[in-house]
C-alpha cells in the first residue's frame, strides 16, 4: 500500500514537473515572439528613416576613415524636404564677396591653414551634385529617440548670473545669463542691434571626450531673438561627438536652430533647412591635420554672412561657401543677428554641480594661459555690421560658466590683433573636482 502511495506521489510530481516545464516553455515563446515582433517594428521605423535620411546616390565614396560620402543631386538634398522649402530655388552664390579691400585678415602665428577633408583622398563628386555623409543602421541606434537623431538634447535653463569685463570700458558689470544645466561654455561676446556677419580662424585640436553621450565644440554662434533662453541660432565649427558621428573624430559641422535646440534644427544635413551648393566640402566630415602641443598648428576659418536675401551664408577658408540658411527658417534672424559669440562648449550630464565632473575637454583641453601651442585659440576675430566692413568687435564680454574647468583669455595687447585662448581639461581635482 505505501509503495503503491509513493509511486503515485511520484508520477504526479514528475506530471507537475512536465506542466510547469511546458507552461514555462510557452511563456518563453510568447516573449520571445513578442520581443521578435519589437524589434521587427524597430527595424522597420530605423529602415524607414534611413530611405528618408540617405537620399539616391549618383555616386558614393569610400573614405579612408570609414565613412561612406554619397554625392545626391543638389536638387535632391534633405533641405527639401521643409514644408517651407518646397518651392525653394537655389541661390548658388552670395550677392557679395566675402572678402573685401576693407576686410582684416591678420596672420598672428604663421599657422598652417591647409586643413583638408579625409575623403577628398578618395574622389569628388560630379557637378551639380552634394557630398552627404551616410547614416547607418549603427548611428540610429546609439540615439534615444530617432525623432531627435542629429539634434542637440534639449536644455533645462535656469537664469543665474555672472560677472564679465568689457574690453571697450575696462570696468566690471553683472548681466544676466542663462545657466545651462548640462553645458558649460567658455567663450568671447558681443552684443548690438545689428550683426550680418562675422567670422574668425579657429585652431584646429581633437580633444578627449569622457563619457559615450558627451560632446566637445569650438565654434562660432550668431544668435537673435527674446532673451537668452529664447532664441534662435547659426552656428559652425568643429567638434568632436561620438554618439553622432560614431568616432572621436575632429569634424567640421553646421547648426541652426529656431526655438533654443527644443525642437527645430539639427548638425549638418541631418534634417531638412541648411541649403548647400558646394561640392567639395561635407558637413559632419572629419578634418585633418589637427594641432599637438608644442608643435606645428593648424587653423580653419569659418565665416557666417547675411546677403540681400536673407539668407545666411556658410564659408570657410575665407571664401568657400558651403551653402546657406533660407529666411523660411527663422523669425528674428531673417534681419539680422544681435549677438555673436566664439568660443567652445561641452555637452554632458556631469557638469555643473556634478561630482565627478566629466573628463571631457575643451579646446586643446589645455588651459586658456597656456597660451598658443598649449590651449586652443580663435584669432582674427570680426564683426561686419551696417558699415559693410570687417572689424574687431567694440564691445566685448568674455564668459566662462565653470572657469575652473574651462576657462578664457582675450589676450588683446596693445597695438596687436586681440587672440582668443579658451578650453580646459574638465575633471582636475581639486580645481574641477
Amino acid at each position: 500500500m505505501k509503495g503503491r502511495y509513493q509511486g503515485g506521489m511520484r508520477k504526479c510530481n514528475i506530471a507537475m514537473m512536465l506542466m510547469v516545464w511546458v507552461f514555462l516553455s510557452l511563456c518563453t515563446i510568447i516573449e520571445f515572439k513578442v520581443e521578435a515582433r519589437a524589434l521587427s517594428s524597430l527595424d522597420r521605423e530605423i529602415e524607414a528613416r534611413l530611405k528618408l535620411l540617405n537620399k539616391p546616390a549618383v555616386k558614393s565614396i569610400k573614405s579612408e576613415d570609414g565613412d561612406i560620402i554619397d554625392c545626391v543631386s543638389i536638387y535632391k538634398q534633405p533641405a527639401f524636404d521643409h514644408p517651407a522649402l518646397k518651392n525653394h530655388t537655389i541661390k548658388m552664390m552670395p550677392d557679395f564677396t566675402f572678402e573685401s579691400q576693407n576686410s582684416i585678415t591678420v596672420d598672428v602665428f604663421n599657422a598652417s591653414s591647409e586643413v583638408f577633408q579625409l575623403w577628398q583622398k578618395s574622389g569628388s563628386c560630379p557637378d551639380k551634385t552634394i557630398p552627404i555623409r551616410r547614416i547607418r543602421k549603427e548611428d540610429l541606434l546609439r540615439v534615444e529617440s530617432l525623432d531627435r537623431f542629429g539634434q542637440k538634447p534639449m536644455e533645462v535653463f535656469v537664469n543665474s548670473t555672472y560677472t564679465t569685463n568689457l574690453n571697450s570700458s575696462n570696468s566690471n558689470e553683472t548681466n544676466d545669463e542663462v545657466n545651462l544645466k548640462n553645458r558649460s561654455d567658455a567663450y568671447l561676446m558681443t552684443y548690438a542691434h545689428h550683426f550680418n556677419g562675422a567670422e574668425a580662424n579657429i585652431n584646429v585640436w581633437n580633444p578627449r571626450v569622457d563619457k559615450p553621450e558627451d560632446f566637445t565644440t569650438a565654434q562660432m554662434w550668431l544668435k537673435a531673438g527674446f532673451g537668452r533662453d529664447n532664441f534662435e541660432s547659426v552656428e559652425s565649427g568643429w567638434t568632436v561627438n561620438p554618439k553622432l558621428y560614431g568616432d572621436h573624430s575632429t569634424r567640421i559641422f553646421a547648426y541652426w536652430t529656431k526655438d533654443t535646440y527644443r525642437s527645430t534644427g539639427c548638425f549638418d544635413l541631418t534634417c531638412s533647412g541648411f541649403v548647400q551648393t558646394n561640392k567639395d566640402i561635407v558637413l559632419g566630415g572629419a578634418i585633418g591635420p589637427i594641432s599637438y602641443y608644442g608643435q606645428q598648428q593648424f587653423e580653419l576659418n569659418y565665416g557666417i554672412f547675411l546677403d540681400h536675401d536673407s539668407k545666411w551664408w556658410l564659408k570657410i577658408r575665407r571664401n568657400i561657401p558651403i551653402g546657406y540658411w533660407p529666411p523660411e527658417l527663422f523669425s528674428n534672424l531673417k534681419l539680422s543677428s544681435t549677438m555673436v559669440e566664439w568660443g567652445g562648449q561641452v555637452f554632458s550630464y556631469e557638469v555643473k554641480d556634478k561630482h565627478p565632473h566629466t573628463e571631457t575637454q575643451m579646446g586643446s583641453g589645455g588651459a586658456a594661459d597656456g597660451r598658443f601651442g598649449n590651449a586652443c585659440y580663435m584669432s582674427g576675430v570680426r564683426i561686419r555690421d551696417d558699415s559693410l566692413k570687417l572689424k574687431y568687435p567694440e564691445y566685448i564680454n568674455t564668459h566662462a560658466a565653470e572657469p575652473y574647468c574651462y576657462n578664457t583669455l582675450n589676450d588683446a595687447k596693445y597695438g596687436q590683433d586681440p587672440v582668443l585662448y579658451f578650453g580646459g581639461a574638465g575633471r582636475k581635482p581639486p580645481y574641477c573636482p
